[in-house]
């Protein structure tokens, strides 16, 4: 009895949209139904020593029981009862099925006992809508939307983790709009649900066209900030190697071929300075006076003549003429031993 009980509910299910569970045993239970769905209320497992049992809501019978056999169902035509587990069966939910249910129960010796129930009914969460927007700075907002749910909750998540402070620009993760900072992007999901139901959707974060530039414009003034990559060089001159930033945004294959040419340009200045100064050196060499060399005193046609006038002193003393040719000095280089 009780699968087809479950198989009667499943096809109820299936043909009246969204199933909703209730444990109306205990008192003051708080129970959920969804619009147009189908609610299971639990209203008691054990009846062998109950004479009676009445459903209630606004004074008005719904279900009568006596001795575990049914004498009345006020919507016979879109409920199901059995006695047998006590389980009540509502499809086909509308707005005034909603409100507080009263269960009055008389044992065997005719003392009643009474508890309540408060079913609530809600639109479902369907057609859920996440709208992304660029703004003039380059943030992204982002709507989430849910079509005619009742009192529907929010929460977001970016590649499977949940948002934080740093990605977000305003907003928290628990409202249906928020505004993401221009270097957030990835995968958004926005979660929506209620009491009866609950869907998701997904987008990829658009990039906006924008870039973070960190350099120096034409009139000397420094700008660091978020601009549309269009702009770029209207705003900035050539970054230098100093000023420019490699944001998380740049491609790693641009990042390789910036830092390989300002290696380049550097090896390259030192080579020039290398140079310069190799030559400067040699030029310096070449105009310095050259030091230690010899010179060579060459003699060329000397004679010695012998003056006749004087006898006396011809053995003695000798007056010697030297006659001087051409001299000729010439500089030979030290050789070192």
């Amino acid at each position: 009895m009780e699968a087809v009980v479950g198989l009667v509910v499943m096809l109820l299910g299936v043909s009246h949209g969204v199933v909703t569970h209730c444990d109306g045993r205990q008192d003051r239970a708080q129970c959920y139904g969804a619009l147009g769905g189908t609610v299971v209320l639990q209203l008691m497992n054990n009846h062998s020593d109950i004479l009676r049992y009445q459903l209630l809501k606004n004074s008005q019978i719904i279900l009568d029981v006596r001795r575990n056999v049914l004498e009345s169902n006020l919507i016979a035509n879109r409920s199901l009862f059995t006695p047998n587990n006590g389980t009540f069966v509502i499809y086909q939910l509308s707005r005034t099925d909603g409100g507080e249910y009263r269960l009055q129960i008389f044992d065997l010796t005719g003392r009643e006992s009474v508890q309540t129930l408060q079913l609530t009914i809600q639109a479902p969460v369907s057609s859920v809508q996440l709208v992304p927007q660029c703004l003039s700075q380059g943030e992204v907002e982002v709507s989430c939307s849910s079509q005619g749910a009742d009192s529907p909750q929010y929460s977001w998540t970016l590649d499977g983790k949940a948002l934080t402070d740093s990605e977000l620009f305003s907003g928290n993760t628990e409202t249906h709009n928020i505004t993401l900072r221009q270097h957030v992007s990835g995968r958004l999901v926005c979660s929506v649900w209620n009491n009866v139901s609950r869907d998701l959707k997904q987008v990829n974060i658009p990039t906006c066209g924008f870039i973070y530039i960190n350099c120096t414009s034409p009139n000397g003034t420094h700008i660091s900030q978020w601009v549309y990559a269009a702009n770029n060089t209207r705003q900035c001159i050539e970054p230098t190697a100093a000023s420019t930033t490699i944001t998380a945004t740049s491609h790693p294959e641009t990042v390789y071929l910036q830092i390989t040419a300002y290696v380049l340009a550097a090896l390259l200045l030192l080579l020039v300075v290398g140079v310069a100064a190799v030559c400067a050196q040699r030029k310096k060499k070449n105009n310095k006076p050259k030091e230690g060399g010899e010179q060579e005193l060459i003699y060329a046609d000397v004679r010695m003549v012998q003056r006749p006038g004087r006898q006396l002193q011809q053995r003695a003393e000798m007056e010697m003429e030297v006659e001087y040719g051409q001299v000729m000095f010439s500089d030979r280089p030290r050789q070192i031993p």
